[in-house]
């Protein structure tokens, strides 16, 4: 019988613990504050070089004088443009 008891014991103070933590877990979700919303990233359009093909934000890049585009002086000047 007493075997009996100390189980039943052991049980409900396993259940309560579990319980509890439960219960802290919802508390600490329900307090974090809502994440901010993610910033729109501004989006960049890609260019790539007439003679080497190499891809380079077109900001970055050089116009020719026949509207092609370079990643370089030396290659705007290669192409003739």
């Amino acid at each position: 019988m007493k075997y009996l008891l100390v189980a039943a014991l052991v049980l409900v103070v396993f259940w309560l613990w579990r319980h509890n933590r439960q219960a802290e877990k919802k508390e600490t979700s329900a307090a974090r504050p809502p994440s901010p919303p993610s910033q729109a990233t501004e989006v960049t359009e890609m260019v790539a070089c007439e003679v080497c093909h190499v891809h380079l934000p077109r900001s970055e890049a050089l116009i020719g004088s026949r509207g092609g585009i370079y990643c370089s002086d030396a290659h705007r000047r290669e192409a003739g443009g």
